[in-house]
């Protein structure tokens, strides 16, 4: 009796449709030489976390939720008079995704989540770090099925980081697109 392991439908398109997609285009000699999404970060900074600790305990559950994965608080690393602000006193939250945590998280960001993006029109196609990577900033947490918006105290935001292994940033748009990513298509017209 053999025993199917479970594989996310990104995952499997990855191997499917986009690594021979990349080695078309790119014209790579190995599979080993297509870029691929290494992990994503998730990161969050939570204002006024000095006056009251919850806030973070509640960053931290809410990106536990997101992600199906335990976030772990940011910690100061330096004191800052101007704003209270004491070396190691928690900040914020952070969760690193890799395997099939990471396709999943990607997969309810394409499919569902950024279709909930109040005037979505696509995701802005000039945050490549220059190494590969994407950021990008989410401006309300609610746009997450699993948040509970009558549940929530505060709307934040957060930075989600797209880790590739790619070294261009040509390589990871490409990428990132054909993982289904919905970049905004700008037209220049030289009229």
């Amino acid at each position: 009796m053999a025993t199917t392991t479970y594989q996310p439908r990104l995952q499997k398109k990855y191997k499917d449709e986009v690594v021979s997609a990349l080695m078309k285009k790119f014209g790579y000699k190995t599979v080993m030489q297509v870029p691929r999404l290494e992990k994503i970060c998730l990161n969050q900074g939570v204002k006024g976390s000095v006056a009251d600790k919850k806030l973070i305990d509640d960053a931290v559950n809410e990106m536990t939720m997101v992600t199906g994965q335990k976030a772990v608080p940011t910690m100061s690393k330096k004191d800052i008079s101007n704003f209270k602000l004491r070396k190691n006193m928690p900040i914020g939250a952070r969760v690193t995704l890799r395997g099939t945590n990471m396709y999943e998280f990607l997969d309810r960001l394409i499919a569902i989540s950024l279709p909930r993006v109040r005037d979505f029109k696509g995701i802005n196609e000039k945050s490549f770090d220059g190494r590969g990577n994407y950021t990008m900033g989410v401006t309300e947490q609610i746009i997450f099925p699993e948040i509970n918006i009558d549940k929530v105290a505060r709307i934040s935001g957060m930075d989600i980081t797209f880790v590739t292994s790619s070294n261009t940033n040509e390589e990871a748009y490409e990428l990132l697109k054909e993982m289904g990513m919905p970049f905004k298509n700008i037209k220049k017209n030289n009229d």
